[in-house]
């Protein structure tokens, strides 16, 4: 027996939200082909439609997930080469289940699975990931007609229908722009072609696109596919400085997330593009609900509840962002890593379509992305700053303690524990997976900021 089926390889390796693990000791085709057997089982699902990234293991994972699948007696659609939000619009343009085969923006030993309903709507492990989970440990092996019969694969290719989508959603018009996009080897390399070209893509069409890094790569050759760390982005700034570029685009991995640079090479904060959409959809639909993460900059409720919307504010992670954009019927959600979601694509994340509001907006106004983009960046940011810690409940009840009598502060533990004050606030979490605490602050200026961000990793560092 393939040692990936034992009991602790797959608690390890079955996250909140996906399947995640080392090529080889912990992910292999002999896993992948009965946890595609066990989705359509526990699903119930007649057609599932299959995607693979650029990593070398992907297509053979994709393959052996797809025979595992048609074994338990569904028709199995394979996509080929995609991004996630690619495989999200397959699943909700044919209506179809779906999984796709990637590791995001982890390094080029991992890969992993992430699999949704028909429509797009997240598998979790509170929405039928666990029982997938249990049923492959249970001894479960896929065999020739288990479901009734044996269903067929097939192929096909979404890839102009996905571009053509994303440009009805937000279509770019007004005055040309030069754009450096950095796909770090990943996804982007081959959806961002196909989107921008159906933009007249070159010296004297709509964009004149500078490409970075599109050779299909999963052994990441330049940097890790991982914009949300600035080091990933360092290419990217000197080459928008160096063309005189009007804006950069940076992808990860699977091409869901996306992150901009400015016309001067300064990094721009995902919540500030979350409130640029934000403005942008409330102004297509008046009154409209924005959800955003509880880790968003204090600017982004602001700016919706001014401009007439409702903010709803909720806890980290695409699952629960997708469900509360369902209860509240909200047109768009945004999470400071760089997620951004959309009622119009089925409740999912896309960082091309994200990446398309940003230029429309751009496109549309008379400035540089710097002086469009002042009005919605508000208050200075720590981003996300990791330490390690063994004992975080301790840490968490130290801030609690610390904190909880002091005048105007509120706490509140819907993710971690957020601290609040009229100038300033912070949030602390745990960690899923790792034994690291997450420090995210907010201050009304820079010395407050800094001063809040270091009087908390005081605590969290001390020797203990």
């Amino acid at each position: 027996m393939s040692a990936t089926l034992s009991p602790e390889n797959l608690h390890a390796i079955f996250k909140a939200y996906d399947v995640r693990g080392l090529v080889g000791s912990q992910l292999d085709e002999v896993l992948t082909r009965r946890i595609g057997a066990a989705f359509v089982q526990v699903l119930g699902v007649d057609k599932v439609v299959v995607g693979y990234d650029m990593r070398p293991s992907s297509p053979g994972m994709a393959g052996a997930f797809a025979d595992g699948a048609a074994q338990a007696g569904a028709d199995v659609v394979l996509i080929g080469l995609a991004s996630t939000d690619q495989l999200y619009f397959a699943a909700g343009h044919l209506e179809m289940a779906g999984a796709m085969f990637t590791a995001s923006h982890n390094p080029a030993a991992y890969n992993g699975i992430k699999l949704c309903k028909a429509g797009a709507a997240p598998v979790g492990m509170e929405s039928g990931l666990k029982e997938i989970r249990d049923l492959v440990l249970s001894g479960f092996e896929p065999a020739a007609g288990m479901g009734g019969r044996v269903g067929e694969i097939s192929s096909h290719d979404v890839l102009e229908a996905y571009a053509a989508h994303l440009l009805s959603l937000a279509p770019v018009a007004g005055r040309p722009l030069k754009v450096v996009a950095d796909a770090g080897n990943g996804m982007a390399g081959l959806t961002a072609p196909a989107v921008f070209e159906r933009l007249g893509a070159g010296s004297k069409g709509q964009i004149e696109l500078i490409p970075m890094y599109f050779e299909l790569d999963g052994t990441f050759p330049n940097h890790e596919a991982n914009p949300i760390e600035p080091d990933n982005l360092v290419d990217l700034q000197k080459r928008v400085l160096s063309e005189g570029a009007d804006i950069g685009l940076a992808f990860d991995g699977d091409a869901d997330r996306c992150f901009l640079v400015d016309e001067r090479g300064a990094l721009v904060s995902p919540s500030t593009l979350t409130a640029l959409i934000a403005a942008r959809e409330l102004l297509r639909v008046p009154g409209s609900t924005i959800i955003h993460n509880l880790i968003t900059s204090r600017a982004v409720p602001e700016i919706v509840t001014e401009l007439g919307g409702t903010p709803v504010r909720t806890r980290v992670g695409h699952s629960f962002i997708k469900a509360t954009m369902a209860e509240t019927d909200a047109i768009f959600g945004g999470e400071h890593s760089g997620h951004f979601y959309f009622r119009d694509f089925w409740r999912a994340d896309s960082g091309m379509l994200a990446a398309l509001h940003a230029l429309a907006a751009l496109a549309e106004s008379g400035g540089t992305l710097s002086e469009l983009l002042a009005e919605y960046d508000r208050y200075p940011m720590s981003g996300e700053i990791n330490s390690t810690v063994a004992d975080q409940a301790a840490v968490i009840a130290e801030l609690k303690a610390t904190y909880a009598d002091q005048p105007g502060v509120t706490i509140d533990e819907l993710d971690g524990m957020t601290v609040a004050h009229t100038d300033w606030w912070f949030n602390v979490r745990a960690s899923n997976t790792e034994p690291l605490l997450r420090l995210n602050a907010e201050g009304k200026d820079e010395p407050t900021m800094t001063a809040i961000r270091d009087a908390v990793l005081a605590v969290i560092r001390s020797d203990r």
